[in-house]
């Protein structure tokens, strides 16, 4: 057994796999992320785990608002141009598929089966490398019918971010 279980148990949670796109008067962005999970039925809520340091957390600052792909299995390629931070490949938007979500602007891509758009209501402070964004969910839109059991995740994809 581990010396220290706490990485080991985390890295045993399944996450799910999206695209966030952020944006504000001036910036557009996409990043994978999977720290995600609704945590209010009404008003319906989502809390987003967000790497502080990360050029999307200063997007959603300034613009309020965000929007998050869910993709299917088979549409990993999809998602992939945006595992790279800006800092890495700064000219990742440039070619991009994707369209500005109705009510807040933030891309969605284009291959989305689904997708959410939200407001942020709240910033929670965690004082360590992730703070939590509250989001209420002011728009979705389903354009692919599926199950849960479809939609990428990260154990499908054969990587890991937790521990």
């Amino acid at each position: 057994m581990s010396e220290n279980a706490i990485p080991t148990t985390l890295k045993l949670m399944p996450y799910g796999f999206y695209a966030l796109g952020s944006h504000s008067d001036d910036d557009d962005n996409l990043m994978v992320c999977n720290w995600l999970t609704q945590v209010s039925f009404e008003p319906q809520l989502v809390a987003l785990g967000l790497q502080i340091t990360s050029h999307t957390y200063g997007v959603i600052q300034k613009g309020g608002v965000f929007a998050v792909s869910i993709l299917r299995q088979e549409d990993e390629e999809a998602i992939k141009p945006f595992t790279k931070s800006r800092t890495k490949n700064p000219d990742k938007m440039k070619d991009a598929q994707f369209t500005p979500g109705e009510k807040t602007g933030s891309p969605v891509l284009d291959a989305a089966a689904a997708y959410i758009e939200c407001k942020v209501v709240n910033v929670f402070e965690t004082g360590g490398d992730h703070n939590i964004i509250l989001g209420e969910v002011i728009h979705a839109e389903v354009r692919q019918e599926g199950k849960p059991g479809d939609t990428l995740n990260l154990p499908e994809v054969g990587w890991s971010y937790a521990g």
